[in-house]
């Protein structure tokens, strides 16, 4: 039997990608292990979003090779399909798979096989695999992967929708993942009555733009995001959806207060950002104003009661003055959200901004950095300390120890973390109590009921 190792980099769909990989390869009879020494195969599902994303997929890749030089080392995903042709000349790589051909893994594998056992014995010293790479942009088929478990976790990632039509200024992901294709309703009802009934709780759906789902399809097949939702919503036996990542014009009235109607929906909601800046906006091409964000803010708040609201920002984009940053922190703490992703402008090469004048020095970027996350640190301190004293159920996940102290994590709705005494009986179960003081600055003490 041989041994297969994966390794992946990058956002939730690339992690539901991998879990994907991970269940062919069993049902084809290998045998999954740790990313060590000893596997047979390597696949490393890159990431291509930042310039720090391409080296740490480079590094992991050249890894593989070191710690077994007689294994096959595969390269799947988002840096290959910008960087192919580099990786096609790279010794320490057999494989090369992009986007929309990962379904194909366990044919181009055995594919390989065959082709290294016929050349053994005739001195050859590195057989290729072959380049198995489409022209993203052109296609129209949506990768039809699946999963029916999800390793070591109590939420199941369900990957919905691929592409993005947005090209904002910054991002290479339009030119990696292609436009917009989205998952039949159907296919995607079945892969989450499959999970519930293995016992997930909580589903989160995830796309490259999930909020474009269902702008693809034909005028007699329409469907859209917030029906999907509520067709999931009858899903016996599913207690929680959460969102991934918003644009933020989808956030209507007639959108959230549907959304409030139905009792699975977890109130985090992750609205993109990038800058809090109107002109930083016009050049990054986002399609909103500042004024227009908080609008939406404002209506998830009508209808929820304290929702998480999350978001991206980027310092650095070029042009980006200090009084342009000093706008986006004022308005970041006017807004007031529970947790901010904060990013250093990466220079991504065929991009808009790529060749902006005005290029922010690097320092600049570390300190306005720097500044963000301060920030959100006390923002969401603030945040959690509002739900003190609250009722609020847990959905439990994960061990955790605290000053030598074992304790079993979970989290909110508002994917606010808290944590009972260690009972490995309740993994994976729900539970009452009053949120009662902080453990650590992340974790608050859950009193049962």
């Amino acid at each position: 039997m041989r041994k297969a190792a994966l390794h992946n980099l990058g956002c939730k769909v690339n992690s539901y990608e991998t879990e994907a990989m991970q269940q062919m390869l069993e049902e084809a009879g290998y045998e999954i292990v740790p990313f060590r020494e000893g596997a047979d195969v390597y696949v490393i599902n890159t990431c291509s979003v930042t310039n720090i994303a391409d080296r740490k997929s480079r590094q992991m890749l050249h890894r593989a090779r070191k710690m077994n030089p007689d294994a096959v080392v595969v390269a799947a995903g988002c840096y290959v399909q910008a960087a192919g042709e580099e990786l096609k000349k790279d010794e320490a790589i057999d494989i090369v798979i992009g986007n929309n051909k990962k379904t194909e893994l366990i044919e181009i594998l055995d594919a390989y096989f065959e082709e290294r056992s016929a050349s053994e014995g005739d001195g050859a010293t590195h057989i290729s695999g072959g380049s198995h790479i489409i022209d993203i942009g052109k296609t129209k088929e949506y990768e039809r992967l699946a999963i029916k478990k999800i390793a070591d976790h109590t939420r199941a990632f369900i990957k919905i929708q691929d592409g993005c039509n947005q090209f904002c200024s910054y991002c290479i992901i339009p030119y990696t993942r292609g436009r917009v294709r989205s998952r039949q309703v159907e296919e995607i009802v079945a892969e989450v009555e499959t999970l519930v009934a293995a016992g997930y709780r909580e589903i989160v759906l995830t796309g490259i733009h999930l909020s474009s789902y269902g702008v693809d399809f034909p005028e007699e097949k329409k469907e859209n995001l917030l029906g999907l939702i509520v067709r999931l919503d009858g899903v016996p036996g599913l207690e929680r959806i959460r969102l991934g990542s918003l644009e933020p014009r989808i956030i209507t009235e007639e959108f959230v207060s549907t959304l409030a109607g139905l009792s699975t929906i977890c109130p985090h909601f992750h609205l993109s950002l990038q800058s809090g800046c109107d002109e930083t906006l016009r050049r990054m091409n986002r399609h909103y104003t500042t004024e227009d964000y908080a609008g939406r803010c404002e209506i998830l708040r009508k209808y929820f009661d304290n929702p998480a609201i999350t978001t991206d920002v980027i310092v650095g984009f070029p042009g980006e003055t200090a009084e342009e940053f000093e706008t986006t922190k004022r308005y970041l703490e006017r807004v007031h959200f529970y947790e901010m992703h904060v990013f250093k402008y990466s220079k991504r090469a065929g991009t808009k901004a790529a060749v902006m004048e005005d290029q922010v020095p690097e320092q600049v970027k570390a300190v306005r950095s720097d500044e963000l996350l301060a920030l959100t640190e006390r923002m969401s301190r603030e945040y959690r300390e509002s739900f003190l004293g609250q009722e609020k159920e847990v959905l439990l996940e994960e061990k955790v120890t605290v000053d030598g102290v074992d304790y079993l994590a979970g989290y909110t709705k508002e994917y606010v973390r808290a944590a009972v005494p260690w009972d490995e009986t309740r993994k994976g179960t729900m539970i009452t109590g009053y949120l009662d003081g902080f453990l650590t600055d992340e974790i608050i003490n859950l009193l049962k009921k």
